[in-house]
């Protein structure tokens, strides 16, 4: 059951007022009319698939249709009051767990990736991610080493104890990428890509689901509900900045989305500081704003020499930075009641 208002125009007829209602109930809904000074409106009541497959903006007369509950049902406050915890691998995400994700932007050679992992998770990281796909603005800059790089990151994260995150950007690697991740992200520039978040809704992995660029928040919970509908509920969101005008930060770090995404949604929400700043110096204060805030976790690009990175190595912070930071998060999180999640004794053994 869904309502929406259907509001009229100021120089509507009786006879358009006459011609919404019947249409509206030849539809099988109720129309409640109600006039006012300045402006009349119809309550609609009826099937929820009904209602959004119907063009009744189209109506003359018409001037507007507002849903009164969000489009966004299964990821939606309404739906599900209660926070839901994700669990990665044994890790848990939300309801005062936070996860600490970290790991190079790509996945680099195997030695690499082994003396990383080491240090973030000697660090407190919980999750190592690593790129094995990379979505780049230039088709000649590192595009990743495909299904060797996940080898290489399931082995590093396997050596260390840590479930492992990579990003998947085409519907025809979904099954690969399922093979060797414990959660697979959909990144900034494919958050609107339905064909593949209706492919990654299918699988049963937890989904770590990065706003777009350019998305509103509206946006970001539209795309998890394509993942939701599918059957997929480990949803899991990422606050990783969006396009602004300035150019002192690489993008515009929109800390408020976690508190208002905490309003609106059940679903865990995280921040990236790393792609939203762009800069090491800002990425400690950022990441505790995030946490001060409510987000459920922080995801940090972590590479130890990042002039040799084979990614975004000016954004990437060194083991040493890192650990620093995570000593931080643990006293803030402390204050706010929370924890760093980690592995039970059940999932580890």
């Amino acid at each position: 059951m869904a309502v929406v208002i259907i509001i009229l125009k100021s120089e509507v007829t009786e006879d358009q007022i006459q011609h919404v209602i019947e249409r509206v109930e030849a539809l099988g809904m109720k129309a409640h009319l109600s006039r006012g000074t300045y402006r009349t409106i119809i309550g609609v009541i009826g099937d929820e698939q009904k209602i959004g497959a119907e063009p009744l903006r189209a109506i003359p007369g018409v001037m507007d249709v507002i849903p009164v509950l969000p489009p966004y049902k299964l990821a939606s406050r309404e739906a599900h009051p209660q926070a839901s915890i994700v669990d990665v691998g044994g890790i848990k995400i939300g309801g005062g767990n936070l996860a600490m994700i970290a790991g190079p932007c790509a996945v680099e050679e195997p030695e690499r990736m082994m003396d990383i992992a080491a240090a973030v998770k000697k660090a407190g990281a919980n999750i190592y991610r690593g790129g094995a796909y990379k979505p780049r603005t230039s088709p000649y800059a590192f595009q990743g080493s495909g299904e060797e790089g996940l080898k290489i990151l399931r082995e590093a994260g396997d050596a260390h104890g840590m479930p492992v995150v990579t990003e998947v950007m085409d519907p025809r690697c979904v099954e690969i990428v399922d093979q060797y991740a414990d959660m697979i992200q959909i990144g900034a520039r494919n958050m609107q890509n339905f064909v593949l978040l209706t492919e990654v809704g299918r699988t049963r992995k937890p989904v770590l689901l990065k706003r777009g660029m350019s998305a509103t928040i509206e946006d970001l919970l539209m795309s998890a509900e394509y993942i939701l509908s599918q059957g997929n509920s480990q949803v899991v969101l990422c606050e990783r900045g969006v396009k602004g005008f300035d150019k002192v930060t690489r993008n515009l770090y929109d800390v408020a989305a976690v508190a208002v995404v905490k309003g609106l949604s059940h679903l865990p929400i995280i921040v990236d500081p790393s792609h939203a700043t762009g800069r090491p110096d800002l990425i400690p204060p950022c990441a505790l704003a995030g946490v001060a805030v409510g987000a459920d976790g922080v995801h940090i690009e972590v590479h130890d020499c990042p002039e040799r990175a084979k990614s975004d190595g000016p954004q990437a912070l060194l083991p040493r930075q890192y650990a620093e930071l995570v000593t931080q998060i643990r006293k803030l999180a402390e204050l706010f009641g929370k924890t760093i999640s980690t592995i039970g004794p059940e999932k580890a053994a």
